[in-house]
């Protein structure tokens, strides 16, 4: 997170200091009246995930029969993935785009589960952890709103929606995701037009507006006992901090 910040920080401190100057020889000036221009990306997300837990719940286990367990479930940090993908841009008039950017975003959730009826020697439930891994193919669609180029600097703001496709398949880890979400996003960036062709910064935050939590993955488990811990999600929000470099 701090390193997130630190790149917004850095992106305004360019943008200001390009206002600041005076006027010089503008790269590809005449780049952003073409119709519709492409590009690739490349970048890094931070993906996490809010549980919300069931609490007591009543299950029934082979060797101790009907009782009640309470297990809290929790994604403890922020974890780093690698993102790619291209980029369609249409021109709507000198300020609005429609962008539509399809990626590639390959990263992971490290869950936690704490189970409060089976406690450690100093008394601290004892935790388990899972590696949820990802894969989601998105096709964000945003509308961009750019600011009046300055000499080679152009800030911009986004927002817009995003469907996903989680590509990861069933195993049998105690929690998995459903195979489709729907995101919205906000972010910021700024054009950078160098003599060859456009440098674009941008980061932007996507929210899950589904559940995305798979509660039928129990019925799937092998082993009963690991039940508990899957039933002890009621459902859940993804979200993702995404950061990426375009070249256009």
């Amino acid at each position: 997170m701090k390193r997130l910040f630190l790149i917004l920080i850095i992106l305004a401190v360019a943008v200001a200091n390009g206002a600041a100057q005076k006027r010089k020889v503008q790269n590809r000036p005449y780049v952003d009246l073409r119709p519709m221009h492409f590009g690739i990306s490349i970048g890094m997300n931070m993906q996490d995930v809010k549980m919300k837990n069931v609490g007591p719940q009543l299950v029934s286990l082979p060797d101790v029969g009907d009782t009640e367990r309470t297990v809290y479930c929790d994604a403890d940090t922020w974890n780093p993935g690698f993102s790619v993908g291209v980029v369609g841009d249409l021109r709507l008039n000198q300020y609005l785009s429609l962008r539509v950017t399809p990626s590639m975003h390959f990263g992971s959730k490290r869950l936690v589960f704490r189970d409060m009826d089976n406690l450690s020697e100093n008394g601290t439930p004892r935790e388990t952890t899972q590696d949820m891994k990802n894969t989601y193919v998105s096709v964000p669609v945003d509308v961009k709103f750019a600011a009046e180029r300055f000499n080679n600097y152009r800030p911009y703001m986004l927002a817009g929606v995003s469907p996903m496709l989680n590509l990861s398949g069933k195993d049998q880890d105690y929690s998995h995701l459903k195979p489709f979400d729907v995101m919205v996003e906000v972010g910021m960036g700024c054009d950078l037009y160098l003599p060859f062709f456009k440098l674009i910064p941008e980061i932007k935050f996507c929210y899950g507006l589904t559940n995305a939590y798979d509660s039928s993955h129990a019925s799937e488990l092998r082993d009963v006992n690991q039940r508990v811990f899957t039933n002890a999600v009621q459902s859940a929000r993804s979200s993702m901090f995404v950061f990426t470099l375009y070249f256009e």
